[in-house]
């Protein structure tokens, strides 16, 4: 015979798209947000950035080589991936030695004592940003005014973040009206003119990420949107209910960590749903928890609980929403 019958299992089609390319597209739309955080920032953006992300590729390399005595995968850049979003989610005067304490915990445990990239369960960003906030709540919470390019690292004077505003004031009967007059104006939101982690300042250079994503075609829709939209339900919902006790949705979508998170942390192709139907439903559920937490937790952010608890949920998404079979019969009435 000339030809042979090959018998391999799936997958039996090869698309051009490689983890790399994958990898480094995302590097790519977190760009105009690392450019924003230097902008608002100055310096201690740039050390916070550079310590994350070279501490993540360094525990990577070492942990593989010398520990787990296998290939290293640093190339594939996952690695700077999570030392970028974990920077991201950190105060620009985040002292040197808890950034990297928190690379370590983010590729050592989130990572890399699960198997690595595609084997963790939970986004190790997140596991890393939730480790530091847990073990070290005073430096977490201590947030550096957005002062432009020339803010000092250390002595950068800081302020309550728009959400911590909100919330205080709540719990001391202050009203909303009262409260916004204490916080920028949407426009400085969406712009970045605010205190805050140095990846959550900007809406606009977020959502320029968003569309070189989805142009890209490296994410779909239905994460991203499916988040934001529950939360403008449920946050528009409480506001029309008792407008003086709870923040507009606008509000809700500008401050805080949910464009980051519902963009860049909980489409992570590995913590992440397979099909559309459960990439809708756990970002709902997403959405949800995610106001919960902000409205009555003790927290004035929930997002990233909100994102690493629905982790934990996606193999059994996975499990009961399935795609269909290839040859399925579909069965009419």
């Amino acid at each position: 015979m000339s030809k042979l019958l090959t018998v391999s299992p799936s997958p039996h089609i090869y698309g051009k798209d490689t983890t790399p390319n994958l990898m480094y597209g995302v590097i790519i739309a977190l760009i105009p947000a690392i450019l924003a955080s230097i902008l608002y920032f100055g310096w201690g953006a740039v050390i916070v950035i550079s310590v994350a992300v070279i501490s993540s590729v360094l525990f990577e390399f070492l942990i593989q080589r010398f520990l787990l005595q296998k290939k290293t995968t640093i190339q594939d850049g996952s690695a700077i991936i999570t030392g970028l979003l974990l920077s991201l989610c950190l105060p620009s005067n985040f002292p040197v030695w808890l950034i990297i304490l928190g690379s370590l915990f983010a590729i050592g445990v989130g990572k890399l004592s699960f198997g690595g990239l595609g084997n963790n369960p939970f986004n190790p960003a997140l596991v890393g940003r939730v480790f530091l906030f847990i073990s070290f709540p005073a430096k977490m919470t201590s947030w550096p005014e957005a002062q432009g390019f020339q803010t000092q690292y250390i002595d950068a004077s800081t302020g309550a973040t728009p959400l911590n505003i909100i919330k205080e004031g709540l719990g001391k009967g202050d009203s909303i009206s009262h409260l916004m007059d204490k916080i920028p104006t949407y426009q400085q939101l969406f712009f970045g003119n605010m205190g805050g982690s140095i990846g959550e300042v900007a809406a606009v250079a977020l959502i320029l990420g968003l569309a070189y994503l989805l142009l890209r075609k490296i994410i779909t829709w239905h994460i991203p949107v499916s988040i934001i939209l529950t939360v403008v339900i449920f946050t528009g919902i409480l506001w029309l209910v008792n407008p003086a006790h709870n923040a507009d949705p606008l509000f809700h979508i500008l401050s805080g960590g949910i464009l980051l998170g519902a963009i860049f942390m909980a489409t992570d192709y590995v913590t992440s749903p397979m099909t559309t139907k459960g990439m809708i439903l756990y970002g709902i559920c997403i959405g949800i928890l995610t106001v919960v937490i902000r409205r009555f937790g003790s927290y004035p952010e929930g997002v990233q609980f909100a994102i690493l608890i629905m982790n934990g949920f996606v193999p059994l998404i996975n499990y009961y929403i399935k795609p269909k079979r290839f040859g399925e019969e579909v069965k009419n009435g």
